[in-house]
């Protein structure tokens, strides 16, 4: 988890520091530091969520999966069970 969110907040940063490049304005301009934390901030949101999201499915998959192997194990047993009494 952590390691996306980190991601997600270096991606913030890279993301402000080629805007800035677009801009072609200094990178460390004192009037404008505060804008840094607060894309690292919004990329660490996003990646927050996305971990949300990721974990959301893989519980929704393995629900599925469980279902599926059941269902899957009482069709055996009831073919087992017809092939005995055939």
């Amino acid at each position: 988890m952590v390691h996306r969110i980190a991601f997600w907040s270096c991606f913030g940063l890279a993301v402000r520091f080629w805007q800035v490049g677009i801009e072609m304005r200094p990178f460390f301009n004192r009037s404008s530091l505060w804008a840094y934390p607060v894309y690292a901030l919004g990329g660490a949101s996003f990646g927050h969520w996305l971990q949300g999201v990721d974990d959301r499915q893989a519980a929704q998959l393995g629900e599925r999966k469980r279902a599926l192997l059941e269902k899957r194990a009482r069709k055996a047993q009831r073919d087992a069970e017809r092939g005995q009494e055939a």
